[in-house]
């Protein structure tokens, strides 16, 4: 009897879910808000330019949003004197402010062309494909209709929700087949290590056995000397791709083979035969790995989202209606 009753649940989850995504298009906001989209472009735009991190930052603020509980930009809730919302949870301490405050310059200025039209979770997935294609990325279409979650607390955010760059590579498998996506996917999604960087206490302990690692050993003492004096000041952090960290491109893959990835998951991506060969693809067809990227994103924009009455829109992205 329980096997069946999870059963139905999965079931009436994945019509709920397939029900939400029918009701998204890519011209939702074409009368109620027509300038939607250029007004995010120009909002990232400037933001990029001055900061240049802002891309990595968005990018990583999206996976934290979509992967735990579905895109409904909860993570962008700040917490209150009764609640600890999402942001504020120990797994996402360590998200860039470059992301968050992207989201909020882009919902200003929609607020002041079309008032409470424009979701938040639907800026922050424009935003993302948006940045990316400024750094290079590739482009793929996003699917309009978002609401926004009407709650947001620490406390929903299980153990796992999230991959962790300790991760070895059978828990990241059972993580993402667990939500519907391939192992092919996975590593594709991986690829967005090719920008951004990653804090030394993330590899640092890794990078202190490096005979049974897999680090080039030139690369491991170059990152033991940027790490040095990481336990006094916990924000020094190293880029992801070390060849060429504000590009998106293939390089990241290139870079595991040669013993230059950064953490522990990246190696796994390497050892591990479920997984190696779609390395071994990426790192010689940048094309293909471009093509699988953006199918990803765009499944990954789509996950767990909320429409019509399920969600709201947001007056402020960060604070609950």
């Amino acid at each position: 009897m329980a096997k069946l009753i999870i059963v139905l649940f999965f079931i009436n989850f994945s019509l709920l879910s397939s029900t939400a995504k029918s009701r998204l298009t890519t011209d939702f906001y074409s009368k109620s808000c027509p300038r939607f989209l250029d007004i995010v472009r120009d909002t990232i735009t400037n933001k990029q330019i001055t900061t240049p991190t802002t891309a990595a930052a968005a990018l990583r603020l999206f996976f934290h949003d979509c992967f735990p509980n579905g895109c409904d930009a909860s993570v962008l809730v700040s917490s209150t004197a009764f609640i600890t919302a999402e942001r504020d949870s120990s797994i996402n301490l360590s998200l860039p402010g470059d992301g968050f405050d992207v989201v909020i310059r882009a919902k200003t200025a929609l607020e002041l062309a079309c008032p409470n039209t424009v979701s938040c979770s639907d800026i922050l997935a424009v935003a993302v494909r948006d940045l990316l294609v400024t750094v290079g990325g590739p482009y793929y279409e996003i699917s309009l209709g978002r609401r926004d979650s009407r709650v947001s607390r620490s406390s929903l955010l299980l153990a796992d929700s999230l991959p962790l760059p300790s991760s070895p590579i059978s828990k990241l498998v059972e993580q993402f087949t667990s939500r519907g996506f391939s192992v092919q996917e996975m590593v594709a999604l991986s690829g967005a290590h090719t920008i951004g960087f990653s804090h030394c206490k993330e590899f640092t302990n890794r990078v202190a056995r490096v005979n049974d690692t897999g680090y080039n050993p030139r690369f491991a003492d170059a990152l033991k000397k940027a790490c040095a004096n990481y336990r006094n000041d916990p924000t020094i952090s190293v880029f992801n791709d070390v060849m060429t960290p504000n590009k998106f491109d293939n390089m990241y893959f290139q870079n595991i083979p040669k013993g230059l990835g950064l953490l522990e998951s990246d190696h796994g991506l390497y050892s591990d035969p479920r997984t190696r060969p779609f390395v071994e693809l990426y790192a010689s067809n940048q094309a293909r790995f471009f093509k699988d990227f953006a199918g990803a994103m765009q499944k990954l924009s789509v996950y767990g989202v909320l429409t019509g009455r399920r969600g709201e829109i947001r007056r402020r992205c960060d604070a609950i209606n």
